[in-house]
């Protein structure tokens, strides 16, 4: 692990401004303590001598004074430390959410989201402690070590090139140390990442477990992965005290060995009791810095090995075509359709894809008109959704994707569609805000149009719901995400509007509403796919494209 990323200071610009306050905070912290060295040796060497209380008053509110203004240091730093680590993490997590929007649905859907998860949250959050304990440390390692044994030369030269000699064999234990811990760390951090997946898995489908008698086995799994997280975490601690013991020691030995030729001196009459003392007081503060970072080492590597894995995402991002993007609010105005969104009919041409090596269209091309409601049916397993996704772009293809002409990619295509999936996906918040989802800046009366048209005028738009939508009927959920998506196509004026099974849970007269509104949206210019199994709603189409699957197409 390095000390410090550059990248940090690249993608994370309140990281920079962190710095430059460190190192300010971080010189007052250093003259406070050559300040409270020599008051104390002063106080010491003056009483001894046998100076008056009165006489010693002054020099004890100087010394209030210093403890004073290393303590407000002390806290100034944890203050914009933590100050920074909030920002940081909120600036990391937006590159992040920006950069995901950047690399596109097909990107998205061979990632774990599990793991991108983990990764935006408790990953990023560990970074509370790489700024509030580690690189304060830093900071104060690269300042008050040279500061400190510049003044000890000045006083006692030997006990200067006594820390020159042993300071440097911190660096290189942490360093044989840090080796051993970035496989420990990085096996923890797997196992987290395993422990989260494999949660979410048993959590999306547990129906289906218990429908195939398979529920029962999945706390054993979890309880295997939980161990093995535990495991690796326990061991990462273990070499934490470990590493955390041997620097002590190091440093330990290292300040004896001073306070050694310290008393020789004395005894021999070499030295003053006052520089001795003074020399014997800073002796240990060189030390404490750099015996800090190495403490809290350990404790930070979470933190850095999650910003390590959001600055690859953020990097494939900027390499994909078209270049970085700035911000989250730049993912969003990627999904706004540009005033020269092309329209017109949507044209695939010698389409193939497939998942994981196994074709599921092959060569297949599609024409559907502008202004008209094409129904797509076939057989399950047939690729009408898989369809759809090469209309989306969330599948790698070959062939082309056109709308009037033009050929779609990146955030052109994405801007020109709105679409419905098999899922609602609704979120827990008010039905307005799962309407609104993805248009912020929606008013009250489109998400109220939009609820008309889907068939819920009857719902209260400020009404809260559950996890997943938890409060509304399976059509009722439909309904909802048909709403999202007429509300997306209507605010920005999208040309193709998609549809995956949008009435599998409706009753046949909510089923011609539905139809209703996709007549509506074909008739001000738009195309309009729809999948569907439902026959009443394929009749309603005006034209339907069979996809037949491609073992019937070989034997015929």
């Amino acid at each position: 692990m390095k000390p410090l990323d550059p990248r940090l200071l690249s993608h994370a610009a309140s990281a920079r401004s962190f710095f430059v306050l460190g190192a300010a905070l971080g010189v007052v912290q250093t003259a406070s303590v050559i300040g409270f060295a020599w008051l104390v040796t002063h106080l010491i060497v003056s009483a001894i001598a046998g100076e008056r209380v009165n006489e010693l008053l002054p020099w004890f509110g100087a010394l209030l004074a210093v403890i004073v203004v290393r303590s407000a240091a002390t806290w100034g730093m944890e203050a914009v430390s933590a100050r920074a680590a909030a920002k940081v993490k909120s600036e990391l997590r937006s590159k992040l959410l920006a950069s995901i929007a950047r690399l596109g649905p097909a990107w998205l859907a061979s990632t774990s989201s599990s793991r991108l998860t983990t990764l935006a949250g408790p990953g990023l959050g560990a970074l509370d402690t790489y700024f509030s304990k580690y690189l304060p440390q830093l900071i104060l390692t690269a300042i008050a070590a040279p500061v400190l044994i510049v003044v000890m030369a000045i006083w006692d030269l030997p006990s200067a090139i006594t820390v020159i000699i042993t300071l440097p064999l911190i660096p290189v234990f942490m360093i044989l140390i840090g080796w051993a811990t970035q496989k420990v760390q990085q096996r923890q951090w797997s196992a987290l990442s395993t422990l989260a997946t494999g949660f979410l898995e048993v959590v999306e489908g547990l129906s289906t477990l218990k429908i195939f008698g398979r529920a029962e086995r999945q706390p054993a799994r979890i309880r295997q992965v939980t161990d093995d997280y535990r495991v690796a975490t326990m061991k990462v601690l273990r070499l934490s005290f470990m590493s955390g013991f041997a620097l002590e020691l190091l440093a330990s030995l290292s300040v004896a060995l001073i306070a050694v030729t310290i008393g020789i001196q004395l005894i021999n009459r070499e030295m003053s009791l006052e520089v001795g003392l003074f020399v014997l007081l800073l002796a240990p503060e060189v030390y404490l810095p750099l015996r800090q970072v190495g403490a809290q080492f350990h404790a930070a590597a979470d933190g850095v090995a999650a910003s390590e894995d959001v600055f690859a995402v953020i990097e494939e991002a900027d390499a994909a075509p078209g270049g970085p993007q700035v911000g989250a609010r730049g993912a969003f105005d990627a999904g706004r359709a540009r005033p020269d969104s092309p329209r017109g009919d949507l044209v695939l041409s010698g389409v193939t894809a497939g998942y994981e090596g196994r074709s599921v269209l092959r060569d297949h091309s599609l024409v559907a008109a502008a202004g008209h409601v094409t129904a797509i049916v076939g057989p399950s397993g047939a690729g009408k959704s898989t369809l759809l996704a090469v209309v989306r772009g969330t599948v790698d293809a070959v062939g082309s994707v056109t709308v009037g002409g033009e050929r779609l990619t990146g955030d052109a295509r994405r801007a020109a569609i709105a679409w419905m999936g098999q899922s609602p996906s609704l979120i827990e918040g008010s039905i307005a805000e799962n309407v609104a989802l993805g248009q912020p800046d929606a008013s009250p009366d489109e998400v109220r149009a939009a609820l008309t048209h889907a068939g819920l005028a009857f719902l209260d738009a400020d009404r809260m719901l559950g996890v997943a939508g938890t409060g509304l009927s399976g059509g009722q959920s439909q309904r909802l995400a048909l709403a999202r998506t007429l509300l997306r196509a209507r605010r920005l004026d999208c040309p193709v509007v998609l549809f995956d099974e949008p009435s599998s849970a409706l009753d046949a007269e909510t089923e011609r509403r539905i139809a209703a509104a996709f007549r509506t949206l074909a008739d001000e210019g738009r195309v309009v796919l729809v999948v569907s199994h439902r026959t009443a709603l394929v009749a309603s189409a005006d034209c339907v494209h069979t996809v037949e699957r491609l073992e019937a197409v070989a034997s015929a």
